[in-house]
C-alpha cells in the first residue's frame, strides 16, 4: 500500500467531491444508510447523491439500534421493492437484516439490482444474493496496518474489539493476519476487550471506556503503541485520546479523513465543505501539526464508505441502463475510478463471487 503526500492526495480525491451536476434518471434507486451518529460519511454521501439525482434517489436511514431492530431494516429494504419505479437498491452499511431483505426482494423482483457496502453478515451468503458487495480488504488490511504502524514508529499494537465483532469472519481473519505480520516485524499485539456499543451501556459506554483506557495503556506501555479498534463509535474518542497521550493512530476501522477526525480535532465543517475531502485533509494536517503530533496520525486518502455509496449508485445506474456486468471485476474497478476519481485495488473474496474486497492508499499527517 502506497503512502501519499498531501498534495498528491488532494489531486486524487478532488473529483470525488467536485461540483454536483444534477441529472434525472428514467427510474429510481432506493438508498439506505446509517444516521449521522452511526456513519456520517455514508449519510453525507447519500445526501450528495440525492442532490446529484433529484427525484431519482429515495434515501432512508436504518435505526441506530439496528441489532435489536432487524425487522425494521428488513421492512425498509423490502418496501423499496414494492415501488415498480425502483430498479436498484444500494445499502451501506449492509447491517444485519440486509441478507434476509435481499432474499425477499429477489423473490419479489428478480430484476432489481442489489448492491451492498460494508456487509455485516456472512460474506458467502450475502455475496451469493447481492449483485455486488464491497468491503475493505480485511484480509490484506491486517498485514498493512501492522506495516504502517511499524513505519510510524510503533513497537506494540493495541487491538480493541468485543466478541460480536470478533465472531465476524473477515474481522477475525484481519486480526490473525495483523498478529502474524506484527510478529514478523517484531511488534507485540495487545488485545483489549471493550464494551459492545450494542450492549447495555450503549455507544456512550464504549466511548467512555476508550477515553479512559488509552491513557492507561500509554502509562503502562509508553507512547510507541498504535491504536486499532473495530467499531465506528470508538474512532472519535480514540483519535482524541491518542493525540492527548501521544500514541500512534494508523487508521480507523472504516478508513476515512471524515471518520472521527473532525470531531476529535474540533474542525467545524460548514455546509459548503460537507464531504469536501481536500478541505478536511488540509485541516487535519494543520491541526495535527499544531498539536505537535505530525507523523503519528494517519488514514486512507479515500473516505471509503463514501466511495462505496457513490460508486454503488453509479454502478447501479450503469447496470440498469447499460447492462454493466457486475461480475467483471476489472470493469467494476474501472467504473469506480471513472465515477469517483479514487483508484481502489480490488480482490474477490471467492473466485466466483461478486463480493469485492478493496484497499486504498494511506496518508500520514
Amino acid at each position: 500500500m502506497k503512502k501519499l503526500t498531501l498534495l498528491l492526495a488532494l489531486v486524487l480525491v478532488f473529483s470525488l467531491i467536485g461540483a454536483v451536476q444534477a441529472a434525472s434518471l428514467p427510474f429510481k434507486i432506493g438508498l439506505i444508510t446509517g444516521t449521522v451518529s452511526q456513519g456520517e460519511e455514508e449519510y453525507q454521501a447519500a445526501v450528495r447523491m440525492v442532490s446529484q439525482y433529484p427525484d431519482s434517489i429515495i434515501h432512508v436511514t436504518y435505526p441506530d439500534n439496528f441489532m435489536q431492530e432487524q425487522e425494521t431494516v428488513i421492512g425498509q429494504i423490502v418496501q423499496f421493492a414494492m415501488d415498480p419505479q425502483i430498479k436498484a437498491i444500494v445499502v451501506c452499511q449492509a447491517v444485519p437484516g440486509t441478507t434476509a431483505a435481499f432474499q425477499t426482494v429477489k423473490e419479489m423482483r428478480p430484476d432489481i439490482v442489489l448492491i451492498a457496502g460494508v456487509p455485516h453478515e456472512d460474506p458467502v451468503v450475502i455475496g451469493s444474493i447481492a449483485d455486488a458487495a464491497f468491503e475493505t480488504d480485511q484480509l490484506r488490511r491486517g498485514a498493512a496496518i501492522a506495516q504502517l504502524a511499524k513505519e510510524m514508529g510503533a513497537t506494540k499494537i493495541l487491538h480493541y474489539s468485543f466478541p460480536r465483532h470478533m465472531s465476524m469472519e473477515l474481522l477475525a481473519v484481519r486480526y490473525q493476519n495483523m498478529k502474524a505480520e506484527a510478529e514478523k516485524l517484531g511488534l507485540e499485539v495487545i488485545d483489549v476487550t471493550a464494551p459492545d456499543p450494542m450492549g447495555d451501556a450503549g455507544i456512550p459506554g464504549t466511548q467512555q471506556f476508550i477515553l479512559e483506557d488509552i491513557p492507561r495503556q500509554a502509562a503502562i506501555h509508553g507512547t510507541d503503541i498504535a491504536f486499532f479498534g473495530t467499531n465506528c463509535a470508538m474512532m472519535e474518542p480514540a483519535i482524541r485520546a491518542s493525540l492527548d497521550a501521544g500514541i500512534i493512530f494508523p487508521e480507523q476501522c472504516c478508513p476515512s479523513p471524515f471518520h472521527g477526525y473532525p470531531g476529535a480535532l474540533g474542525i467545524e465543517i460548514d455546509e459548503a465543505h460537507k464531504g469536501d475531502v481536500p478541505y478536511i485533509l488540509e485541516q487535519i494536517k494543520a491541526k495535527v501539526a499544531e498539536l505537535g503530533r505530525s507523523g503519528r496520525m494517519a488514514t486512507w486518502v479515500a473516505p471509503i464508505n463514501m466511495v462505496f455509496v457513490q460508486a454503488g449508485v453509479e454502478l447501479a445506474i450503469k447496470a440498469v441502463q447499460e447492462g454493466l456486468d457486475l461480475s467483471d471485476m476489472a470493469l467494476v474497478e474501472q467504473t469506480v475510478y471513472e465515477t469517483t476519481g479514487i483508484k481502489l485495488s480490488m480482490n474477490r473474496y471467492l473466485d466466483d463471487s461478486n463480493y469485492y474486497l478493496v484497499i486504498a492508499d494511506s496518508i500520514i499527517f
